[in-house]
């Protein structure tokens, strides 16, 4: 039997241990994208004003998720010793040291520094990555793909309080603009430490002992694993690139940051109010259509990008994306928790992290680059060949299942 699974006596009602800790998970997950989306707001306008070089503007941003990327693995080995957590507890003392050295960063008007601080940050992210993780793994598996998405669907909260924070910390200190937004991080990660405290899931070291763990490359060989780590790769990567770009676009095209904050706002909305029915949606349709409908809705998102540039363009479209990477992202992910045994979910999970903000870091940098230098009809057409392999690549997997019934 599956170790996450509950066994109860015939008559009795189930009491499933992971709803409270999807309960706790998914305001810890509130906190942490309220926290996020605060920093993508401000990180491109930030760089654009520290740095010379006004195309390294999205640079401080690509190095978090660079650090994001480099410390997955670390952070899932630690995890699997220490629990989780207490890693998430060791997560957030990362970002809160990120967030002070980046406000003094600011202060000091000092462009490195506030590319440090933005490291820890993305170290500190690396931890909260696995919030969905840590709810599917003591989850039933009846229960997992609503765990994953129930735990998502906390960043709603992120939606309302990150842009929302961001307007109203932006002058917190006169003639320190921004400083002030990463005062404002500091204190939700106070807050998340907290709620941690009540979690409670038991460490996997025993489990991962049982059994015999298959090597990483024979697992990556399966087609789902393919397919999940693709849906989850690009669908994060194509909305990093472009939601790190939007700002920008917007200043360009003569909107101001108040209006910025109001599409980062509806874009939160569209990533993370799906999540109260895509768990519903999986288990109803599967993965792969629910993945094939986050493709179809960024290429939506695409061509409204392309066709105009107004406010309600800005809008409509980031839900689309929002919209588009939540079915990808959970859709991917749940397709993942199938490809592996307890003992291999470790390296299993650490590798698909690894990957996915291998991606990010990689479409944050070029976010900025591309459009300083090309435009923002660039970016977006960027983006459509990977959406596209995507596609494909569910159709490959798709035939594998049908030929070997």
């Amino acid at each position: 039997m599956n170790d996450a699974q509950v066994t109860v006596p015939l008559g009795m009602k189930q009491t499933d241990p992971a709803r409270k800790n999807v309960t706790l998970l998914a305001v810890c997950q509130a906190l942490a994208n309220s926290g996020s989306s605060l920093i993508l707001s401000v990180s491109a306008l930030v760089g654009l004003w520290l740095s010379e070089d006004k195309s390294l503007a999205t640079l401080p941003i690509a190095c978090q998720f660079t650090a994001t990327m480099c410390s997955t693995l670390p952070a899932s080995f630690l995890m699997r010793r220490i629990g989780r957590r207490a890693g998430f507890t060791i997560g957030q003392c990362f970002g809160l040291v990120g967030a002070l050295v980046c406000s003094y960063a600011i202060y000091r008007v000092n462009f490195y520094g506030f590319i440090a601080g933005s490291v820890l940050v993305g170290v500190h992210n690396a931890f909260w990555q696995y919030y969905r993780f840590a709810a599917a793994d003591t989850a039933s598996e009846a229960y997992r793909s609503k765990a994953i998405s129930y735990v998502l669907a906390g960043g709603v909260v992120a939606a309302f309080v990150g842009p929302g924070l961001a307007v109203l910390s932006l002058d917190m200190f006169e003639g320190v603009r921004y400083a002030g937004s990463y005062i404002a991080v500091m204190g939700l990660i106070l807050t998340a430490i907290t709620v941690l405290q009540f979690i409670d899931i038991p460490r996997d070291r025993a489990t991962a002992r049982r059994g015999d763990a298959r090597p990483i490359m024979d697992i990556a060989r399966q087609p789902a694993f393919i397919v999940a780590v693709l849906s989850a790769v690009v669908g994060y990567a194509v909305m990093a690139l472009v939601m790190t770009a939007t700002p920008l676009a917007m200043k360009t095209h003569g909107h101001g940051f108040g209006e910025t904050a109001f599409v980062i706002h509806w874009h939160l909305l569209g990533m993370f109010a799906p999540s109260f029915v895509t768990g519903h949606i999986i288990n109803r349709f599967g993965s792969l259509r629910v993945i094939i409908a986050g493709v179809f809705l960024m290429i939506f998102c695409i061509v409204i990008n392309i066709v105009g540039v107004d406010v309600l363009n800005f809008r409509v479209s980031l839900v689309l994306l929002g919209v588009g990477w939540n079915f990808m992202f959970v859709g991917g992910t749940h397709l993942l928790t199938n490809t592996y045994t307890a003992a291999e979910r470790t390296k299993v999970q650490g590798t698909n992290d690894f990957l996915v903000f291998s991606f990010v870091a990689l479409g944050t940098l070029s976010s900025g680059v591309i459009q300083h230098s090309f435009g923002w009809s660039w970016v977006n057409l960027g983006v459509l060949p990977p959406l596209l392999i995507v596609l494909a690549s569910v159709a490959w997997l798709s035939l594998q299942k049908t030929a070997s019934r």
